[in-house]
């Protein structure tokens, strides 16, 4: 009977044996690496120390949190924009790039003062204090919104026959002129394999093998990427930097936080914009922890969702972390849940694992080379079922708390939120202007919400007084 509840999968404070452990947390670094690569490729951070903080701040963000939230701590596209911005300012110009990183990483470990400040207010006056400003007809909107805001990014990896840059910066394309719509369509059948195998795998596969989809789908593309490089001579595997082998075992480069109050300006208020989401990855939890539980019969109740200031701190700590050795600013990864979700592994083990699994592979460059390698179109595949999931579990939390999608102040404030948060990704690239400045979308989607909120829940609170009397 206990193996069959384990095959039903793992509460947070279960261990899966040794080896069903490490899988898991392979799995979970996979799903992370993509996008905390990314973002450490945008802003111009070290990718090593990139990696290295994302295990590192995990590790922090557990031991904080009393090992009760399963959560994994990497970098944000929240901050992308103002991090490249304050680097490629005139301010720094000219500036060595450890300099430029320094700055920024003043800003970053700012920031994480106002997730600590949050959870200090909702450890004190309660959650129903938090819910009251972000309550799930705004946790549920921003949840699909950062989803949504990243379907161009999935759909245009999973097209993508780019394999490299030259080093004038230049594209290099995975086949000549002469090959390239074949290399399009070829790219297409590699996304499409991954994206189908993977959700066949979630779907239809039981046991151990049910449980990683998203380690079984990428490699089932990986082979389709191979096998067309030896039919057709087209290589979709990625290109490696000219500093990319540099011998076998290369220490991450650690920067320290250099003051800067232009650094604190540009990148402290994106802070605001990731609680909204880190808050809408508890209520997530919560439901499908509880979920799991009630499946497996378990008389334990996992009060997820009342831990919300502590995952704010927890939250907060993580970006001091990153940001002190060299690392971006971050949030828990709404990829690793969907992740969770879908393999019904919540097990805090597999994601300590995860995080020193991430740590080592940052001193290994084979490591870093062989994932950095993976074809673009098999990550993209990937991404457009973990970006969907996310935002579908936008839905799940607005579902859960039985939002009423007829009342006229709720629909005001989640159609207002979606299109704001997809308008300024798809009209303005995700900085919306606005009175000479740039508001990122998400953030100011968050922001329109919660004072939409507030504004109209005087109106409410006025109503009731007057029907009371």
């Amino acid at each position: 009977m206990t193996n069959v509840q384990n095959n039903m999968g793992y509460l947070p404070d279960e261990r899966p044996p040794a080896w069903k452990l490490l899988l898991y947390a392979i799995q979970q670094v996979i799903v992370m690496f993509p996008a905390t690569v990314t973002v450490a490729l945008i802003t111009g951070f070290h990718i090593s120390t990139t990696i290295f903080a994302s295990g590192l701040a995990t590790l922090c963000f557990l031991f904080v949190t009393g090992k009760q939230l399963p959560l994994y701590y990497g970098s944000s596209f929240s901050y992308i924009a103002a991090i490249a911005s304050l680097m490629g300012s005139e301010l720094l110009a000219g500036a060595p790039l450890n300099e430029k990183i320094s700055v920024a990483q003043f800003g970053i470990v700012m920031s994480g003062l106002v997730s600590i400040a949050a959870g200090l207010i909702v450890n004190r006056f309660g959650r129903d204090s938090i819910e009251k400003i972000l309550p799930a007809t705004i946790t549920g909107p921003i949840a699909m919104v950062i989803g949504l805001t990243l379907a161009a990014v999935a759909l245009g990896d999973a097209a993508s026959t780019v394999v490299g840059t030259d080093v004038q910066g230049n594209a290099i394309l995975a086949a000549g002129e002469a090959q390239a719509a074949l290399a399009s369509n070829l790219a297409w059948v590699i996304s499409l394999v991954t994206l189908i195998s993977t959700i066949l795998f979630s779907v239809y596969l039981k046991g151990v093998a049910g449980q990683l989809p998203l380690l079984l789908g990428p490699i089932v593309g990986c082979i389709v990427a191979f096998i067309i490089k030896l039919t057709t001579g087209i290589d979709f595997f990625k290109i490696l930097p000219a500093t990319a082998n540099s011998g076998i075992i290369s220490l991450p480069v650690f920067t320290l936080p250099k003051p800067s109050f232009a650094a604190v300006a540009a990148i402290m208020p994106i802070a605001i914009a990731t609680i909204p989401e880190s808050t809408a990855h508890v209520y997530q939890l919560d439901i499908y922890i509880n979920d799991l539980a009630r499946k497996k019969k378990s008389n334990k109740v996992y009060n997820i969702s009342d831990k919300l200031g502590l995952n704010l701190i927890g939250d907060g700590i993580g970006d001091m972390v990153a940001g002190f050795i060299g690392g971006p600013a971050g949030t828990n990864y709404g990829e690793n849940i969907s992740a969770m979700a879908i393999t019904k592994v919540f097990s805090v083990p597999v994601l300590m694992t995860a995080s020193v699994i991430a740590m080592i592979i940052s001193f290994f460059t084979p490591l870093i080379n062989a994932i950095y390698s993976i074809p673009t179109a098999v990550i993209g595949g990937l991404e457009v079922y973990l970006f969907g999931a996310i935002a579908a579990q936008g839905i799940a939390i607005m579902v859960e708390k039985k939002v009423d999608l007829f009342d006229a102040k709720n629909i005001a404030i989640i159609s207002t939120i979606m299109i704001i948060g997809l308008g300024g990704q798809y009209g303005f690239g995700g900085n919306i202007p606005f009175f000479g400045i740039e508001v990122p979308s998400v953030a100011g989607a968050a922001i329109f919400g919660i004072l939409l909120n507030l504004l109209l829940s005087i109106g409410k609170k006025k109503e009731q007084e007057t029907v009371s009397q």
